[in-house]
């Protein structure tokens, strides 16, 4: 039988128990199939060696109790277990599989540290997957790259394994998978030759900061221009940063693509002749992109050049009201307009696969992963938020089709056009540059843990911080302050701190970051959230979960779907050709309440912000 209540109870040996723990410990993509009453197989998603194991667990002499989550498809499709598992046929065994309903569709999602493939049936279950790591290149201290040609065969690798599985397991035809959806890695951005297709130098990676002296150097452009003049030094400096915010809803900031564009013009000796002044119609071979129009360009077979409208928002040269290029933006930064791909909406067929095991399946979405999980979250209503908690947090907020410009520390940038003839839906965004990455600290430069498990496990030995906070400001604070000169502090230590109380205030230290940046979300938006969603690595951590509900004072909620930014690209590709036509039903697997009094929240709120002041202007004078 399958699992039918979310945490239903099971007996197992002492044994089992422990492999059972270590996998839910381990977030692996699990599903529990039963064979009978003598065993079960418990098949997981490997995520270091990307492929898919199945083990049979024995189930007899059952001594102890394990909880186990509730598959999200209920249905059955009988299967010899000795040809699923190639091992002798028990008698009693029932031979009950879970079914996949046709048809499938399937995501690519280029991240900065795995490309990965993934298939969806239409009931929005994860069927198969292939991930492969992806190697960072470091050429210099702050510079971050990543191989394109590497991309491109690591994401044509992972389709013809997981196409491999597929017809293995006689799950279907080709034809049964309608369309494939692209998430991305975003503002990270690469330049080629549109005649050959061969990149003239590596990708620039988001993170990268090799940009710097840029940054200073179109902020003292903008503060040149006559309208600045008369205002006072600081006030100069914030409307130079901002001066483009109108338009593109961003600062000017080395995090974004146009700037990675034009380090690439001036310091790659094919690209050095587009900083001279030509015809912007002139046909030009070298074109640039981000990383999905990279990948677009290639599985098409080349010419077909285009972005969508999320990752073009985050480039800083696209207009937020009409979704287009912006020439004076373009010129201000100085990033000739034809090199640029099209802009079109996050869901509609941009072109079909060229070859391989997919040839002539039509790519159908495309999405920056951050806004991809706002659609694998189903936020589709204005005021719905999710938190995607891994290194750091990025947290979207749904305006609908209003742009809200923010004068709390946030960007503005589009969160989805799903159809070329639909209208755009809006979103704000906050990042907080250290969450998981804390943890690590802890365990990696500290050592005070051997895991993050463990990290988990010492925080939850005391009842509180005993006054203590961390700021982990290790290279500047992001929303709401954009303080580079920031530097991470511990505060309020006594004699009797010890390192539980430093594990749990290096937990909290992500919710009060994320407190800080909901709550400019909801004074920016003039509207006050009812849940948080949430997703990413640090979720599985049921103790900062708990805890971020209690900072916020509000239910913060896991989806079922733990593959929720793979899975907005399928439903986005979904959408474009007609499996799906309306957003699923959000599907909750734990929701965590608050109990703590808001009087309590405030002082302790007010204590954070102390230790934030503290943090503040360590460096001097850095930007």
């Amino acid at each position: 039988m399958l699992v039918n209540n979310t945490l239903r109870q099971h007996t197992t040996t002492t044994t089992t128990r422990y492999l059972l723990k270590s996998l839910l410990l381990h977030q692996s993509t699990a599903v529990v199939y039963y064979y009978s009453s003598s065993s079960f197989i418990f098949e997981k998603n490997n995520q270091s060696t990307t492929s898919t194991t199945t083990s049979i667990i024995d189930k007899k002499n059952e001594s102890s109790t394990i909880r186990l989550n509730q598959p999200q498809q209920q249905q059955y499709r009988y299967f010899s277990s000795s040809s699923l598992l190639g091992t002798k046929n028990k008698k009693n065994q029932s031979k009950e599989k879970m079914v996949f309903v046709k048809p499938y569709v399937g995501a690519i999602d280029q991240g900065t540290s795995s490309t990965r493939f993934m298939l969806f049936d239409s009931n929005g279950q994860t069927v198969l997957s292939h991930q492969i790591l992806l190697p960072q290149h470091h050429p210099n201290p702050g510079w971050v790259e990543h191989d394109g040609k590497e991309i491109i065969k690591f994401t044509n690798e992972c389709i013809e394994n997981v196409m491999q599985e597929y017809y293995r397991l006689g799950l279907g035809e080709k034809s049964d998978i309608k369309a494939i959806g692209i998430t991305n890695q975003r503002e990270t951005t690469i330049a080629w030759n549109k005649n050959n297709g061969q990149p003239y130098h590596h990708a620039v990676v988001w993170c990268d900061t090799r940009t710097s002296s840029l940054v200073s150097r179109f902020t003292e452009k903008a503060a040149k221009l006559a309208k600045y003049k008369d205002l006072s030094d600081e006030e100069r400096d914030n409307q130079s940063k901002n001066h483009l915010r109108q338009l593109c809803g961003l600062p000017i900031n080395n995090y974004f693509s146009a700037l990675k564009m034009r380090w690439l013009i001036e310091n790659v000796k094919e690209l050095n002749h587009l900083s001279q002044p030509k015809d912007q119609k002139e046909e030009e071979d070298v074109i640039m992109g981000t990383i999905d129009s990279w990948l677009v360009w290639n599985l098409t077979g080349g010419g077909v050049h285009i972005t969508d409208v999320t990752n073009a928002s985050r480039t800083m040269l696209m207009n937020l009201k009409t979704l287009q290029w912006d020439k004076d933006i373009c010129e201000f930064l100085e990033v000739p307009m034809n090199i640029l791909p099209k802009i079109k909406s996050s869901s509609e067929i941009y072109g079909y696969i060229k070859e391989g095991p997919l040839e002539g399946i039509p790519i159908g979405s495309v999405l920056g992963d951050q806004q991809s999980a706002m659609v694998g979250q189903m936020c589709f209503k204005k005021g719905q938020a999710k938190n995607t908690y891994g290194t750091g947090c990025f947290l979207l907020y749904n305006t609908g089709n209003e742009i809200v410009q923010s004068t709390h520390g946030l960007l503005t940038t589009v969160c989805y056009q799903l159809g070329k003839d639909a209208e755009p839906c809006y979103a704000l965004e906050g990042s907080v540059a250290v969450a998981g990455a804390g943890v690590k600290w802890l365990v990696d430069n500290l050592g005070i843990a051997s895991s993050a498990d463990e990290v988990e496990e010492l925080a939850g030995k005391v009842e509180n911080n005993a006054g203590v906070y961390i700021v982990p400001a290790f290279s500047g604070l992001f929303a709401p302050y954009w303080r580079d000169d920031a530097r991470g502090v511990i505060v309020g230590m006594t004699h009797q701190t010890n390192r539980c109380h430093i594990a749990r205030a290096m937990l909290e230290s992500t919710c009060f970051q994320t407190h800080e940046v909901l709550s400019s979300m909801e004074k920016d938006a003039n509207t006050k959230l009812t849940e948080l969603r949430v997703d990413g690595g640090m979720t599985k951590n049921e103790l900062l979960m708990q805890m971020q509900s209690n900072i916020l004072g509000l239910p913060v909620v896991k989806p079922y779907n733990s593959e929720t930014t793979c899975f907005g690209a399928a439903f986005a590709a979904g959408l474009t050709v007609g499996v799906w036509k309306q957003s699923m039903e959000f599907k909750v697997s734990q929701t965590f309440t608050p109990f703590t009094t808001p009087e309590s929240n405030a002082i302790r709120i007010k204590e954070w912000h102390k230790a934030v002041s503290k943090s503040i202007n360590w460096v001097e004078k850095s930007y």
